[in-house]
């Protein structure tokens, strides 16, 4: 993979040192590399063009966006406008990053319809409900109910030609009477309809092995965000490959598990 410095150096990109490693994206099905644009939240939105054209220039085919509102759109970009500029620069924007809060928690549908939307004229296979706010997600009940909203969300996102995927990070794994919430959205959710994307970070920093998760839902786990873990801040994560996680037996297992692609990213 291309590192964070080489990717600094290679697109001009120097103010992202303030980031950690850059996001990689890394497609299974095709052997491709690409980025979790979160990973440039700083320059993204000052010039979409030219940072775009930045990724491309250091080799990335693949991305995952992030950021669309009803309000702002994409930093202030149409669907269709952000369409050309992934087009002309060879980028495809396989998942994307989408709030639906407002569903999850009210049913309110507008963001939910307008992600839908804008997912399919990027021609993406994956729209991804990215985090649950904190004041729903305290117990069981909470989590049946982001559960429901969930299957209900997969039902019209199936619809529109698209797939649904949850991208978790460590509260899930909190136990709640002795389950925690991971396995309520693992359990709860149609598995023909709802897929995840496993952050490896977040699972290994909640104290769960990977690979037992992969062992035990073969198959639900479509995407990865890969990023490693400091070796001298436990709450930090890093580069893949000069951190703490062993990397070697997670990719070995996709290809006897059945997930599909995976995708990279650094921060959060």
């Amino acid at each position: 993979m291309i590192s964070r410095r080489n990717f600094i150096l290679t697109t001009g990109l120097a103010t992202t040192a303030v980031l950690a490693s850059p996001s990689f994206a890394f497609y299974m099905n095709k052997k491709e590399i690409g980025l979790q644009l979160y990973t440039l939240r700083e320059e993204l939105p000052k010039d979409v063009k030219g940072t775009l054209e930045k990724v491309a220039k250091a080799g990335y085919t693949t991305v995952e966006t992030y950021g669309f509102s009803v309000k702002d759109r994409f930093w202030g970009l149409t669907p269709k406008e952000l369409k050309k500029i992934l087009d002309a620069n060879g980028l495809k924007a396989v998942s994307g990053h989408y709030n639906l809060g407002d569903f999850l928690y009210d049913g309110n549908t507008t963001e939910l319809i307008a992600a839908i939307e804008a997912a399919k004229i990027l021609k993406s296979e994956f729209l991804t409900v990215p985090w649950v706010d904190e004041p729903f997600r305290r117990n069981i009940e909470d989590y049946k109910k982001i559960v429901a909203r969930i299957n209900e969300a997969s039902n019209n996102v199936q619809k529109a030609g698209l797939k649904l995927a949850y991208h978790n990070h460590d509260f899930e794994f909190q136990k709640h009477d002795g389950i925690t919430g991971f396995e309520i959205l693992l359990k709860e959710t149609d598995k023909d309809l709802v897929f995840f994307e496993l952050d490896l970070y977040w699972v290994v920093h909640s104290g769960n092995d990977p690979l037992q998760l992969f062992k035990e839902n073969p198959g639900r786990f479509k995407m990865w965000h890969v990023k490693d873990k400091d070796k001298n801040n436990n709450d930090l994560n890093t580069e893949v490959g000069s951190g703490t996680i062993d990397f070697k037996p997670l990719f070995a297992a996709d290809k006897t598990i059945g997930n599909g692609s995976f995708l990279c990213r650094a921060r959060k």
